[in-house]
């Protein structure tokens, strides 16, 4: 008679949309669903990224064709919502989870150069994109507490930083955006993720000469010593697709930046 296998199997077969799932921690997401045994749908703003990213999971999980596709959508595009129902037409099937990591470049500046453009644009995909995707997804997740929508802000959201203003707005605009999607999505559940520092693809626009003593600043400004890395983080999204019991909720994981003094 061989084991239970009643928690390792819990996302086995479930359907999970990963938009942003081409770089940083929705790749993460992407590689820990196909490892659970999970059909996995990609969606990114570019189809060359999609397959690049596809070629790269089927490295390292071959026996995984059959459970991988991707699909683009332009979240930052004026047509967003057409993009958005494109999307879903195209995936074609009811689905168990959808996990919102998108993102675009953070809006960093003096309060003073901020004008209503920079103020529009900074909110289009991480708060536009993830409110009108929430309003689809209601058509397209399977109806239960089975299901659930994870959406994505930052701990800018609960520790101010100066020149962040703009973000932050966003990002702790996402906290009210989860709940009362909780409320609105019922009994589908909606949960959020607020990653810390975590080392990705997002700081390679930065100069490496100005990144390194940033990057030493952000780890001096955690207690574990290290900055967060993406497989870890994913951890996250994959308890909020588990765990039937949670919604409404943050979920932070941040290296304990939050307990530290330091600027970030």
């Amino acid at each position: 008679m061989s084991d239970a296998q009643k928690y390792i199997n819990k996302l086995a077969g479930a359907r999970v949309l990963v938009i942003g799932g081409t770089s940083g921690i929705g790749f993460c997401v992407a590689e820990a669903c196909l490892e659970n045994k999970c059909t996995v749908i990609l969606s990114s703003s570019q189809q060359s990224k999609i397959e690049s990213s596809i070629s790269r999971l089927l490295k390292t999980y071959p026996s995984a064709r059959d459970r991988l596709s991707g699909h683009p959508c332009d979240l930052a595009s004026p047509n967003v919502e057409d993009n958005i129902k494109s999307l879903f037409s195209k995936i074609g099937t009811v689905l168990d989870h959808i996990v919102f990591t998108a993102g675009d470049r953070l809006v960093t500046m003096p309060l003073k150069e901020v004008t209503l453009e920079t103020i529009q644009r900074a909110g289009m995909v991480r708060f536009n994109g993830a409110m009108l995707l929430a309003k689809h997804a209601v058509e397209h997740l399977a109806p239960g507490p089975n299901s659930s929508l994870t959406l994505t802000t930052g701990t800018v959201s609960e520790k101010p930083i100066a020149d962040w203003t703009v973000s932050a707005s966003y990002a702790a605009g996402l906290h009210s955006m989860m709940r009362n999607l909780a409320l609105d999505m019922k009994p589908t559940r909606v949960n959020l993720i607020s990653p810390g520092a975590v080392q990705t693809e997002l700081w390679d626009w930065i100069p490496k000469e100005q990144l390194e003593p940033m990057m030493g600043e952000l780890v001096r400004g955690t207690a574990t010593g290290k900055l967060g890395q993406p497989e870890d983080v994913a951890e996250a999204y994959l308890y909020c697709m588990r765990d039937q019991n949670v919604t409404g909720s943050l979920i932070s994981t941040n290296s304990g930046a939050l307990l530290m003094t330091g600027k970030y």
